[in-house]
């Protein structure tokens, strides 16, 4: 770590958690792709999720080790060589030792990694149909009401833990996920092809009998076939519309 940001930012390492539940399902699509959704949908099915939003809530040293595990993949320094996989004990040391379910975006930024990581784990694809209105949501969410938020970078410079989200998110990971130099070149210049590179990549990666594409617009009836699980009563849950998005941010 750069000595300054050491000093002005860094907080020790946190101490590695441990796995008490196996990883039972990793739902691979992109952000903005009905996670919120799906999360509370296998939360009511029994499961344990980790979504992006837990991510955000988490000690301010975890998320500065997921900013971290982001610039090992996606921005390599001489200490951090190419050729340093990401593994499973670097999941494992991360995600909570309850959860049984990665979501969001600590699923979409390291795909092929956690895919490799936990192979035992059914994997959802969950996807939007309609690709130009992910990418209006991803650019509302990721550069409006994220990189561009003026409000953000004052404060990112004066917390140290909103400074290591903006890192993970958009210094880094957003713009290594769309191989742009910031957040608005990958969503705006590359956001739809990326979009479908990345479902062209888990397919390539996932036996197909392995394999759930889903949407939310399908609900509990493909979902629950696919977990073997019984169809609840209570309607699909519908949330994260944009607005409650910007109201999380703020």
């Amino acid at each position: 770590m750069n000595p300054l940001i050491r000093t002005l930012y860094g907080y020790p390492p946190p101490p590695p958690r441990h796995r008490t539940q196996p990883i039972r399902i990793l739902c691979v699509g992109l952000p903005r792709s009905g996670t919120e959704s799906l999360s509370l949908a296998l939360t009511q099915l029994g499961y344990t999720p980790f979504h992006g939003w837990d991510l955000v809530f988490d000690t301010a040293a975890h998320i500065q080790a997921w900013a971290q595990l982001a610039r090992r993949k996606y921005a390599p320094s001489a200490t951090t060589p190419r050729d340093d996989p990401i593994t499973r004990a670097d999941f494992d040391a991360l995600l909570p030792g309850d959860c049984d379910v990665v979501i969001d975006s600590a699923a979409a930024l390291f795909t092929p990694e956690i895919l490799q990581a936990y192979p035992d784990a059914k994997v959802i694809l969950n996807t939007r149909r309609d690709v130009a209105a992910w990418q209006r949501s991803a650019r509302q969410a990721f550069v409006t009401d994220g990189a561009a938020h003026w409000g953000l970078w004052v404060l990112h410079l004066f917390s140290a833990e909103v400074f290591w989200l903006w890192r993970l998110y958009y210094a880094v990971g957003y713009p290594g996920l769309f191989g742009a130099r910031t957040v608005e070149e990958g969503v705006v210049g590359k956001g739809r092809r990326v979009y479908r590179e990345h479902g062209w990549l888990v397919r390539g990666l996932v036996p197909s009998d392995n394999l759930l594409e889903w949407n939310v617009e399908d609900g509990w009836g493909p979902l629950c076939e696919f977990l073997e699980k019984e169809v609840p009563q209570e309607p699909f849950p519908q949330t994260n519309t944009g607005e409650g998005f910007r109201n999380r941010v703020e």
